[in-house]
């Protein structure tokens, strides 16, 4: 069986913009690439990537990896969900996550406590707009709709939505986020994934959501991110790798609270972590790349040889992953396209022109 496709575009205007970013989403299409995913920080938002996506392509799904919670209410991202996916014919992929307290109380200025309860609540009140059998009164612990005590009243979506049910998806790494995850979820999106540690890792925490909501495995589909390059230059593809990983290890978080550093614990790179972490933090940047050992890159990305890359592309095809969303590290166009037309070979998901 064939795993299906999904290209990264990252953030806007720091990975392809404009009409580069088009281009090269129209040509996953045409390779089978069965999705294209959009991200949002403090910068460009993927309602407006992914709205203006959808009028330039024609069968690819527009993902958002991820919308994040502390960015919009509930009913609002509902609106902009139902809305791309009747623009787009049904194609629209939810994708969600509470982001980290720098960005939530820093940009947002919401506070960062029960991120993930506060999560699975949005979920609820989402997936009750879009079906739409009813106006919504929603008592919860962390939305309430209508306000009590003033002029609110229940509403109701006032267009029908294409689909009265959108995939959603969740960008979640810890314990607790990844079982509600398998409980609730139809997909995963984790960053930061070895496909040689993912049973160890995630194997307990899946079977223990599922088991609550009464799913198998089968009903979540498993999409980890990865940064892609096959053949080109590999040496400065590696060094775009191990850049973004000392970005996240060191500055996504503080020595209090990163997830990414806990997460290298379990994979059995803590000692690296924590020392990429400490370097950048002392105002060390060039160390902490000089801490980066190749080892990491091969476990968390797919670079490589066209036979390395195949191999590790097995890899995930016997692990039970689902989805593959990667994103081109390469900076030369024609690179680029290699590695999208060999990965798509690769996996099975189309023939290449």
């Amino acid at each position: 069986m064939g795993l299906k496709l999904g290209l990264n575009l990252g953030y806007w205007g720091i990975g392809p913009a404009g009409a580069e970013a088009a281009e090269i989403v129209r040509a996953a299409e045409g390779l089978g690439y069965e999705s294209v995913w959009a991200a949002e920080s403090y910068g460009s938002d993927v309602v407006s990537v992914l709205a203006w996506l959808a009028a330039q392509t024609e069968t690819i799904n527009l993902g958002a990896a991820i919308m994040q919670v502390p960015a919009r209410p509930p009913a609002a991202a509902a609106m902009a969900g139902a809305t791309i996916d009747k623009l787009s014919g049904g194609r629209f992929l939810f994708g969600f996550g509470p982001s980290g307290p720098q960005v939530s109380e820093g940009w947002y200025g919401v506070p960062y406590a029960k991120p993930w309860g506060r999560t699975r609540e949005y979920i609820e009140v989402v997936r009750e707009i879009i079906a739409r059998e009813g106006p919504v009164d929603h008592q919860g612990e962390h939305y309430t709709l209508p306000l009590p005590g003033g002029e609110g009243k229940p509403l109701k979506l006032n267009f029908h939505p294409l689909r009265n049910e959108i995939p959603v998806f969740v960008g979640a790494i810890g314990r607790k986020s990844v079982e509600m995850a398998a409980e609730i979820c139809d997909g995963w999106i984790p960053i930061f994934f070895s496909v040689d540690a993912f049973e160890e890792t995630w194997g307990e925490h899946l079977e223990a959501g599922f088991a609550k909501g009464g799913r198998q495995r089968s009903d979540l589909e498993v999409s980890p991110s990865l940064q892609v390059a096959i053949d080109g230059d590999l040496e400065a593809a590696k060094n775009v790798v191990k850049a973004g990983l000392v970005l996240y290890f060191g500055g996504m978080g503080s020595r209090k609270t990163n997830f990414y550093v806990d997460l290298a614990h379990r994979f059995g790179f803590g000692e690296v972590a924590d020392e990429v972490q400490k370097r950048f933090q002392d105002g060390d940047r060039g160390g902490a790349f000089e801490a980066m050992p190749d080892e990491i890159v091969e476990a968390t990305s797919l670079v490589g040889t066209e036979a390395e890359v195949a191999e590790r592309v097995e890899r995930f095809r016997g692990a039970g992953i689902d989805r593959l969303i990667v994103s081109p590290v390469h900076v030369e166009r024609s690179e680029q396209e290699h590695t999208l037309e060999r990965l798509a070979s690769l996996a099975g998901v189309g023939t290449p022109s």
